[in-house]
């Protein structure tokens, strides 16, 4: 028998279907906080469907470095937008918005309950508070600028930048390398800063009838479990998956391999050294990831911050959200 709040969910839902975006769960915060485990909470009590909002997922190939779900999980709980897109393609948020707003459509359509779980904050808020539009770059632009970044690095970019653009670079981290060429790529494709486009149509102010939660635990006991989990990635095979990916042709300057443990391992398989301190480097590198995206989700505005272990305060959470979307709807 459906969950009472899922069943007044339900019996809205067509009211959705051509009004933007319909009521949403979206399970937000830091890697390794455990936001995969609370998405399938959700989605198990008041059958729901899972919309993937992390940037890496969305790639073939690329599985254990990213955490996707595993074929069990998405058994359990349909997932959606993972493995959307070849490791060779420019997949971007305004890109992903399209795609999400498909996968939401679906999802409504066939009575369930929408749950946004990822932590990438551009695709997070780019869906729920829209996209500046930006006109496309060429392929041959995007590649000279992922040339560059190959060669020189993703700082030496940044300063390059930060002379065409410095209010970008201003919210760019240097170590971003993903956004820093997106924005280079932009300016040098259009001729105008990223910056100004983004003035010109920001975020909307107000963003579509959602429910924000997010786990919150002690910075050392997030750290704790970034390590434990690269070191358990590495024992289930990651350091083979990069080979894999090499020796399938993916360049160290495609964008995904540009990810967090990809870039290093890829190059620990050309130069060779000591993988324990490439262990080490890329937990270094994802515990300054964790930090940027507790600072950006500490700024979304009704993130409800919940203890790991309160599920029953998730679950009140949630109830009392659809029992208060069907009634006003």
């Amino acid at each position: 028998m459906a969950h009472p709040a899922r069943q007044a969910h339900r019996t809205n839902r067509r009211s959705f279907l051509n009004e933007g975006l319909p009521p949403l769960i979206a399970v937000v915060g830091p890697t390794a906080s455990g936001k995969s485990g609370w998405a399938m909470e959700l989605g198990e009590r008041f059958g729901g469907e899972i919309v993937n909002t992390d940037s890496m997922q969305v790639y073939r190939h690329f599985d254990i470095g990213t955490s996707k779900p595993s074929p069990g999980e998405r058994e359990r709980i349909p997932h959606h937008l993972i493995d959307v897109a070849d490791p060779d393609e420019d997949y971007f948020a305004g890109r992903y918005v399209s795609d999400a707003r498909n996968a939401l459509t679906g999802i409504v359509a066939r009575g369930r309950l929408p749950i946004l779980c990822g932590g990438t904050g551009l695709y997070f808020r780019s869906l729920l508070f829209g996209l500046a539009e930006i006109p496309a770059v060429p392929k041959s632009i995007q590649s000279d600028v992922e040339e560059f970044i190959a060669r020189k690095g993703a700082a030496e970019c940044h300063k390059e930048l930060a002379k065409v653009d410095p209010n970008s670079a201003a919210v760019i981290h240097p170590n971003d390398p993903a956004r820093v060429a997106r924005a280079l790529a932009v300016y040098k494709a259009t001729g105008r800063p990223l910056s100004t486009f983004h003035r010109v149509t920001p975020f909307r102010a107000t963003a579509p009838d959602h429910l924000s939660v997010g786990i919150q635990m002690e910075r050392e006991t997030l750290y704790r479990r970034i390590n434990d989990r690269v070191r358990a990635m590495l024992k289930a095979g990651w350091l083979e998956e990069v080979r894999d990916l090499l020796e399938m042709g993916c360049f160290p300057s495609l964008k995904p391999m540009r990810g967090i443990g990809y870039r290093e391992l890829a190059r620990f398989l050309k130069e060779g050294g000591d993988l324990e301190a490439v262990t080490e480097a890329i937990a270094t590198r994802t515990r300054h990831y964790a930090k940027r995206q507790l600072t950006w989700f500490r700024k979304h505005p009704g993130v409800h911050w919940l203890d790991p272990g309160d599920l029953p305060g998730l679950f009140r959470l949630t109830e009392n959200f659809l029992e208060n979307s069907a009634n006003t709807s």
